[in-house]
């Protein structure tokens, strides 16, 4: 009867293979961005600095929830969790952007296109789990609506700011 469970399992970890890699992916993805939010709730400075660490830290938490969600899921379907800091460089989609200044308006942008490239690793997974995996479909929803509330709102106080520089500037 082990035998059996063995054979099972390991044509269920086969079927979920292509999954698995892509929230592998995804758990990548949100370590660095867990970090890089992080990174710029520290360093950032510039006009409207405190909304935007307080944005950061709170996306940070974020991130870092992502991140314990597709852990879970990776370990449900019998996959193995990136055990070491250098796998996200490795397996990620979206990556890591170094904040070359600490200015708030190029930490927005960074992390705006870290969400844009986030918003579209979750519509890859919602595609391929769509018929075949319900859980993973729906956990991947779930974070795709926060990702689109996070480009949604960086996006809202970069257009502040540069708003208020036109004002400045007339």
């Amino acid at each position: 009867m082990k035998i059996v469970r063995k054979v099972v399992s390991k044509k269920i970890k086969e079927q979920k293979s292509p999954i698995i890699q892509l929230l592998q992916s995804a758990l990548a993805d949100e370590w660095l961005a867990h970090y890089q939010y992080w990174v710029g709730s520290k360093i950032a400075v510039g006009p409207l600095r405190p909304s935007i660490v307080a944005e950061f830290s709170e996306h940070a938490k974020q991130e870092y929830d992502h991140a314990n969600r597709l852990a879970d899921r990776i370990l449900q379907l019998g996959g193995e969790i990136l055990t070491h800091p250098k796998d996200w460089f490795t397996k990620s989609s979206c990556g890591y952007q170094t904040p070359s200044v600490p200015g708030v308006i190029q930490l927005l942008k960074q992390n705006i296109d870290g969400e844009l490239c986030a918003i579209e690793v979750y519509k890859k997974i919602i595609t391929t789990a769509d018929k075949s995996d319900p859980a993973t479909y729906h956990l991947a929803v779930e974070i795709l609506k926060e990702e689109e509330a996070h480009q949604y709102e960086l996006q809202s106080l970069l257009d502040d700011i540069m708003e208020q520089q036109k004002i400045c500037c007339k």
